[in-house]
């Protein structure tokens, strides 16, 4: 009788056990049919109608003594655009400093605000600062203290402040690995924790400070946006555990992908939710001008406009009432023509400025400001910026935007071939209601209108008599002088003139080596990049993408910019990843490497034999 009876209490308490949801697990909601208990020292909270939570009562919520003004998600939005991304900072690994930036100054924020942004995102990688495992997920307290620290660097300064969980999302916190109900509970947990510690290190900030959830969780199903719904559940129960002012602060809520589709198809607001809240999303569209793929170097049609509009509308239509924010977007001056980057960033702007969205460019420290330098690399794309999110329309010049076009134009520049004397050249501009007032050299000097230069509707014609002071027949190869045009309204614009010749290479082929970059010494001749590089075999096959063949001609057998190839200030180079696909074919591949002026003849041809 004392094994029956020691056996009904064993199994009576096996099943308390079994009917205790774990910590941070899900112990109700619609339809839930599973625990609905929770071990010690936990209880059930509802997270939103379809689920509610185990949640922790043990640590005591963090108390401020200060004072929070409140503000909407809405107030918030309006006020924080347009903002600037400290990109490949905090967000490296395993460290800061471990990329292309040395540890961030408070200089770099004095050079943010004087450069008119409103608002700063912080994005912050927090994978290689855990110092505890589960079930406390203890992250380094030095780590917390430099986040802390470099948030009041920029509130210090009258910034707002978006920080987040950056490229943890394709670390452990990405929700398309997990395989099991436990492997997602631990990923939940982890993240439960994070915030939890973040929230506390930072509850008593003022309210410019917005928290984001997570960076661009990865998804591609239905399931996936539903975890990453939960993650945002999870997201804000750890801000309002932690106390504070954290159940007042504007937080930034999140879809899949952080892209439009994915957003509108699968995000789901939480029920109840206490915080202003905004939901943010990036755009780096079109990818091929962008990235500067399969040689995509102009962009402004009609049919290129629609399709950005489009982008954007659709997040608005889906939530005519959410506060919005464009958390990243650019286009490089690294790597994009100016003329077609000026268009697309002044269309982007006003777009989403139209539909009351917030931007914050990206900006990974070699894109837009010279941190070191404190200057910016393109301020002609930073003062369109500025003007454009007041719905400011710009003046811009013109550049070739007909995908069948077999060479591409750009008002951006005027140039000059070596052996060519200079003639009158009319710069197409698209002037936006506005006129022209005036045009400068970099030394200050004010050229003389209908001298110097004259303008029609739609052109401006700088003449030969002016342009002879800096360009000849005989003048040796480069930029020659930068002119700045003011116009009525909007943002100042550049012209630059430049001298140009076909460069050369120090070599035209060589036999491949598997395993390492290829680097091909190049004296340029005009300006000092690649604008797009062309890959055959000998036998007529594309090395990449023969899809390609039904683009335009200046795009059949391009290859992708940085992942295909790359350049410097004297070399082409070809990556490893390049190289092997030779190797790999067996043939004799000749690579042309196209420069500005994209016209017929500006280029060098490179044959690499495997």
């Amino acid at each position: 009788m004392r094994s029956d009876i020691s056996l009904a209490v064993l199994l009576a308490l096996a099943q308390t056990i079994f009917a205790q949801q774990t910590p941070y697990g899900q112990c109700g909601g619609s339809g839930w049919t599973g625990p609905t208990t929770c071990t010690a020292g936990w209880h059930c909270e509802k997270a939103n109608d379809c689920r509610s939570l185990s949640s922790s009562a043990s640590a005591a919520p963090t108390a401020c003594s200060g004072s929070f003004s409140d503000i909407s998600g809405a107030d918030y939005v309006k006020a924080m655009s347009p903002g600037w991304n400290l990109g490949n900072t905090l967000d490296a690994i395993p460290n800061e400093g471990s990329w292309n930036n040395p540890p961030v100054v408070e200089k770099t924020f004095d050079d943010v605000k004087a450069a008119g942004f409103k608002s700063v995102r912080i994005p912050v990688t927090y994978s290689d600062h855990f110092t505890g495992a589960a079930p406390n997920y203890t992250v380094d307290a030095a780590w917390l203290q430099r986040v802390s620290d470099v948030v009041d660097m920029a509130t210090a300064r009258g910034l707002y402040v978006l920080t987040n969980v950056h490229h943890d999302s394709w670390n452990w916190a990405d929700v398309t690995k997990p395989t099991s109900d436990a492997d997602i509970q631990t990923l939940n947990d982890k993240f439960y924790n994070l915030w939890l510690q973040i929230g506390r290190k930072l509850a008593c900030k003022p309210n410019l400070i917005s928290f984001e959830s997570i960076n661009e969780p990865p998804a591609t199903t239905a399931d996936h946006g539903a975890r990453i719904n939960t993650l945002n559940d999870l997201f804000l129960k750890a801000l309002a555990d932690s106390g504070g002012f954290n159940t007042r602060r504007v937080v930034n809520l999140v879809g899949g992908g952080m892209d439009a589709t994915k957003t509108t198809q699968w995000f789901k607001a939480p029920a109840s939710i206490k915080n202003p809240w905004v939901l943010h999303y990036h755009v780096y569209s079109p990818y091929d001008f962008i990235f500067s793929a399969w040689g995509k170097t102009i962009w402004g049609s009609d049919a290129d406009k629609a399709a950005m509009r489009n982008e954007m509308a659709i997040v608005r239509g889906n939530f005519t009432d959410v506060p919005l924010v464009i958390g990243e977007f650019d286009a490089s001056p690294l790597n994009t023509e100016p003329a077609a980057r000026w268009k697309w960033t002044d269309e982007f702007v006003r777009t989403a400025a139209e539909l009351n969205t917030a931007v914050v460019i990206w900006d990974n420290g070699l894109d837009h400001l010279d941190r070191n330098a404190h200057t910016w690399r393109d301020p002609t794309s930073l003062a369109i910026l500025n003007t454009a999110v007041k719905g400011t329309k710009n003046s811009l010049p013109d550049s070739t935007t007909d995908a069948s076009a077999t060479t591409q134009s750009s008002s951006a520049y005027v140039w000059n071939k070596v052996g060519t004397a200079p003639a009158d050249q009319t710069l197409p501009w698209l002037f936006n209601g506005n006129t022209l007032q005036s045009v400068k050299t970099s030394t200050g000097t004010t050229l003389a209108a209908n001298t110097d230069y004259t303008t029609s509707a739609s052109s401006i014609t700088f003449k030969a008599a002016f342009l002879s002071k800096y360009l000849s027949a005989t003048a040796a190869p480069g930029s020659k002088a930068n002119l700045t045009l003011a116009f009525s309204a909007g943002a100042t614009s550049q012209v630059e003139l430049v001298q140009w010749d076909v460069p050369v290479a120090s070599a035209t082929s060589s036999k491949a080596v598997a395993g390492a970059d290829l680097k091909i010494p190049v004296t340029y001749k005009g300006l000092k990049t690649v604008a797009a590089v062309k890959a055959l075999r000998s036998d007529g096959v594309y090395l990449f993408d023969d899809w390609t063949q039904y683009l335009g001609p200046l795009q059949q057998a391009r290859i992708t910019f940085n992942g295909q190839w790359n350049y410097d200030g004297g070399n082409i180079i070809l990556p490893s990843a390049t190289v092997q696909a030779v190797v790999s074919a067996g043939k004799a591949t000749t690579f042309t490497f196209e420069f500005y002026p994209r016209v017929p003849g500006n280029n060098i041809t490179y044959a690499l034999n495997p």
